[in-house]
C-alpha cells in the first residue's frame, strides 16, 4: 500500500496548466474525460474545476457504496441533471458510457459530466464507441517544468528546482516529499501497489513478478529502440507477442511511452521500431535504484533519463492534434523528437550537457524531415543560437523555453 508522507497536503495544490483548458472545455462540452495515472492529481484538479459550478456531486467508483448508486444509472443521472456530476475511477463501471449517451442527447447542456480515469487505452475505446461527438478528452501528466519552476525564479534556483523534478519525478506526493529518501520510498511503494493491485483492477492478468522484470528491463532500455523478440528471450523464452502485450498494458496505464518513428519519403532506409520510455523520471529512477542526485549524475543512464524527461515535456506541451515522433535512418541521421503540426515541423535534439554540440547526422535529419525550427534542449541557464548548418539555424534552449519553442 502506498504510504502517506508526513508534511504533505493537497490543500495548496500546484498550479496545473490543464486547469484553464479543462474549465474552458467543460463550459463548451457536455462531458470531459480527464485521463491520467493514479496519484497524478486528477481528483485534486477535479475539485478545483468544480469550484466554478454552484452545485456538484462526486462519486468515487472505487467505493462499493458509490458504485451501487449507478445500479440504476439512468435514474441517478436524470435526478442530477442540474448538477455537474463527477465520476472518479470511471473504468470500474465501463457500462456507464452507454448510459451517458441517451442522457446527454436528452439534455445537451455544457458542463454536465466530468469523468476521471486511470487506464487511457481501454477508456478511450469504450467512451469513443458510446460517446462519439459528445465528449472531449484531456490527459493530466505528472508535474511539468512550468508547473514547478516559477517564471520569475532566479536562474540558479530554477536549475535546482528542475534537478529536483528530474530526480523525484512529477507525481505530486513524490515531488513534494520532505526528503529524497521519503520520495524514493513512496515511489517504490507506488510501483509495488501498481503491480500487485492496480494493474489487475485494469483487467491485466499478468504475474506481478514477471511484469516487474519487464518494467525494469524497459527502464534499462529507456530511450532505446524496442525489440520485442530480444526482450522475450531475456525474460526466459516468452513469445514476442506476449512481450508486446506487456508493453501495451503499461502504455495503456500511462506508465510507459511508445514513441513512434516519423516517416518521410526521402528514399532512405528509415528505422521502423518505436522507442520506449518510462514516462515519469522518478519512477524510472526507482526502477533503476537511483535514490539521490549524486547517484543520478554519475549513472550510465543519466543521459537517457534526461532525454525521457524532455520527451515528456514536449509531448505534454505539443498542441492537440500534433504528431510527435522521432526520426532515424540506417545511415545515422537522427532527431530525438519531431513535432509535426501540419503546417510546420519542429525538430528537437536533447543533450545532457551545458555545452552541447550536434553531429552531421543532426543537420542531415533536419534537411530530410524539412523542419522549420530546430532546437537543442539542454540543462543551460541561458540559450543561444548555433552557427547554421546547411540550411538551418539551431537554437540551444533550456527546458523552461520549450513553451516558446512550440508556440513559434
Amino acid at each position: 500500500m502506498i504510504q502517506e508522507i508526513p508534511g504533505f497536503s493537497e490543500r495548496d495544490p500546484f498550479p496545473r496548466r490543464l486547469l484553464a483548458t479543462a474549465t474552458e472545455l467543460l463550459a463548451f462540452s457536455p462531458a470531459v474525460v480527464l485521463l491520467g495515472p493514479r496519484q497524478v492529481g486528477k481528483t485534486t484538479l477535479a475539485k478545483m474545476i468544480a469550484k466554478a459550478y454552484s452545485d456538484t456531486i462526486s462519486l468515487d467508483l472505487q467505493l462499493a457504496g458509490d458504485r451501487e448508486k449507478l445500479v440504476d444509472g439512468s435514474g441517478f443521472l436524470q435526478a442530477h441533471r442540474d448538477r455537474l456530476v463527477v465520476l472518479d475511477e470511471v473504468q470500474y463501471i465501463p457500462e456507464v458510457f452507454a448510459q451517458l449517451r441517451p442522457e446527454i442527447d436528452a439534455l445537451r447542456r455544457p458542463g454536465r459530466f466530468l469523468l476521471l480515469g486511470s487506464a487511457s487505452g481501454k477508456l478511450l475505446r469504450q467512451s469513443s464507441e458510446s460517446l462519439a461527438g459528445r465528449v472531449s478528452y484531456l490527459e493530466l501528466t505528472p508535474l511539468q517544468v512550468g508547473e514547478v519552476v516559477p517564471a520569475d525564479e532566479e536562474a540558479q534556483a530554477a536549475q535546482l528546482t528542475l534537478q529536483k523534478l528530474w530526480l523525484r519525478g512529477g507525481f505530486p506526493v513524490s515531488y513534494a516529499a520532505p526528503s529524497d529518501a521519503l520520495s524514493f520510498s513512496w515511489r517504490t511503494d507506488f510501483i509495488a501497489t501498481f503491480l500487485n493491485r492496480d494493474i489487475r483492477e485494469f483487467g491485466v492478468n499478468v504475474p506481478a513478478q514477471t511484469l516487474h522484470r519487464f518494467w525494469r528491463m524497459t527502464a534499462h532500455l529507456h530511450g532505446q529502440l524496442f525489440n520485442a523478440s530480444s526482450i522475450a528471450a531475456s525474460l526466459g523464452g516468452l513469445s514476442h507477442t506476449t512481450v508486446a502485450r506487456y508493453l501495451d498494458s503499461l502504455v495503456d496505464t500511462m506508465m510507459l511511452r511508445r514513441l513512434e518513428p516519423h516517416f518521410v519519403n526521402v528514399g532512405k532506409r528509415l528505422v521502423k521500431s518505436p522507442k520506449v520510455y518510462v514516462r515519469d523520471s522518478g519512477l524510472l529512477h526507482a526502477l533503476l535504484n537511483i535514490p539521490d542526485v549524486n547517484s543520478l549524475i554519475g549513472h550510465p543512464q543519466a543521459g537517457h533519463s534526461w532525454e525521457g524527461l524532455m520527451v515528456e515535456q514536449i509531448c505534454a506541451l505539443a498542441p492537440k492534434g500534433a504528431d510527435v515522433g522521432f526520426y532515424r535512418t540506417a545511415a545515422g541521421a537522427e532527431l530525438d523528437v519531431v513535432v509535426d503540426l501540419g503546417s510546420k515541423k519542429c525538430g528537437f535534439e536533447i543533450k545532457f550537457s551545458s555545452a552541447p554540440t550536434v553531429t552531421k547526422g543532426f543537420w542531415q535529419a533536419c534537411q530530410d524531415v524539412g523542419v522549420q525550427h530546430a532546437y537543442v534542449v539542454a540543462p543551460v541557464q541561458q540559450g543561444w543560437s548555433m552557427k547554421p548548418g546547411a540550411t538551418h539555424t539551431v537554437d540551444v534552449i533550456s527546458p523552461m523555453q520549450l513553451p516558446w519553442a512550440l508556440a513559434r
